[in-house]
């Protein structure tokens, strides 16, 4: 149970920082991803790799 609290807290924190981090450096090139649940699920399962699906998808 502590495990996975001390999981479920770290990819919370992580795909927040993902998600602004490249909300903000992409402010410069026109990218945006908006943060609701829908993406904020996926980039906290998939991390990185989430957040490079959600890119090529709102591009689209």
């Amino acid at each position: 149970m502590i495990k996975f609290l001390k999981w479920l807290l770290k990819s919370v924190f992580i795909a927040f920082l993902i998600i602004f981090s490249i909300n903000i450096i992409g402010s410069f090139i026109n990218i945006n991803i908006p943060l609701n649940i829908w993406t904020f699920l996926i980039i906290m399962f998939l991390r990185l790799p989430g957040a490079i699906i959600l890119i090529i998808f709102f591009l689209l």
